[in-house]
């Protein structure tokens, strides 16, 4: 079997929650130190790794980064090397993309290039965001790449197609909870009370009138309202309720009047229902913008490939804090065809394993090409 399916399936079977990846570190590690250490230096940090590959005549730094934790979701593939951690899984493909990034990094290890190589394994991705603090970290700064790269599995794509455009790749998104507190009481005396579920239900309702009514047609945005939760048996009236969600946006400027919106609305919920209304906005992602020309070159060296399908996609209202890389260093992110018919958080998810290598193979390439000196 390819070593890096092996690697895939093995870190399949560990996945773990942001910030507590610890099993994950310790096996890439030692695989890390199974290799040549002559051109590497590890740095740890927190549950992440820095992994710098030494070139032969570094003008610059190449930047790659790789997302390692899982989430909280129950496996129902019934795969072999399904997850032996409860209710955790690689529901995100990021086995995917550690088996990935382990294998551009072993073929730079042992075929160098000219320039220097910046491997970045980074935690908690899915929340509460590991990005954002890995950029103001001393190692980072130290080894700060000129340009770096990204990609994530897209399973409405052909295996090892390449989805991606310039500009706004993947949203602005906010995660979005929602405390209310009233007053509870005997469900046959409603007049004694203020409930909470009823609130609830009216705040739900008004807030799909802000993408309605607030946002402008042409422009793009979502609300969801994944989870609420109230009350505590049939016959009390609920004192207290909670709505989790998300709110995706286009821009930065409509997250920031979504949100005005919301507060606005809650006031209104307050005041109509007697009641105490908490807003917490969570784990906050900057839109993944790609830089124009880096990758419109990536474009045009894909299209003298003949083994690469190579689609220009429209952006799309997922979330990635690999954009706040995005905003500090010139590069892109591009959707890995994976071929599955169960799409991402989905608890059957099980990507074609025949893009790990194609991807290898993309990566390996334009890297090259990149960091040799003409």
């Amino acid at each position: 079997m390819n070593s890096l399916i092996q690697i895939r399936r093995d870190l399949h079977q560990i996945p773990e929650l942001g910030f507590q990846e610890y099993k994950t570190q310790a096996y890439i590690l030692n695989y890390l130190h199974s290799m040549p250490q002559d051109r590497l230096t590890i740095k740890k940090w927190k549950t992440g790794l820095f992994v710098k590959v030494h070139g032969m005549n570094p003008k610059k730094t190449i930047g790659y980064r790789t997302d390692i934790d899982g989430l909280p979701i129950t496996e129902e593939t019934g795969l072999p090397f399904s997850s032996t951690h409860e209710a955790k899984m690689h529901a995100c493909g990021h086995d995917f993309h550690m088996s990935i990034a382990l294998g551009v990094l072993t073929h730079f290890v042992h075929n160098p290039i000219d320039d220097d190589l910046l491997f970045i394994f980074q935690p908690a991705e899915e929340g509460p965001g590991g990005a954002e603090p890995m950029l103001k970290t001393k190692e980072m700064q130290e080894w700060m790449p000129d340009m770096i790269f990204a990609l994530h599995i897209a399973p409405e794509y052909p295996v090892g197609a390449v989805a991606v455009k310039e500009g706004l790749l993947f949203a602005n998104t906010s995660e979005l909870f929602i405390d209310l507190k009233g007053k509870g009481g005997h469900a046959a005396m409603p007049h004694q009370t203020n409930d909470m579920v009823i609130a609830a239900c009216a705040l739900v309702s008004q807030l799909q009138t802000i993408i309605a009514r607030n946002v402008n047609p042409l422009d793009s945005a979502v609300i969801t309202i994944g989870k609420i939760t109230g009350g505590t048996v049939q016959n009390i009236i609920a004192e207290t309720a909670r709505l989790e969600g998300t709110i995706r946006t286009l821009t930065p400027e409509s997250m920031a009047k979504v949100k005005h919106r919301i507060e606005a609305i809650v006031a209104g919920i307050e005041t109509g229902f007697e009641c105490e209304v908490n807003i917490d906005y969570g784990s906050m992602y900057y839109q993944v913008y790609n830089h124009e020309e880096l990758t419109r070159e990536f474009m045009s060296f894909l299209k003298e490939d003949p083994e690469v399908k190579l689609i220009e996609c429209r952006e799309a209202m997922t979330g990635e804090d690999f954009g706040y890389m995005l905003k500090e260093i010139p590069g892109f992110m591009f959707w890995l065809g994976v071929n599955t018919p169960y799409g991402l958080h989905h608890a059957k998810l099980n990507p074609n394993e025949d893009a790990i290598g194609a991807a290898v193979r993309i990566m390996t390439n334009y890297i090259t090409f990149k960091g040799n000196h003409k």
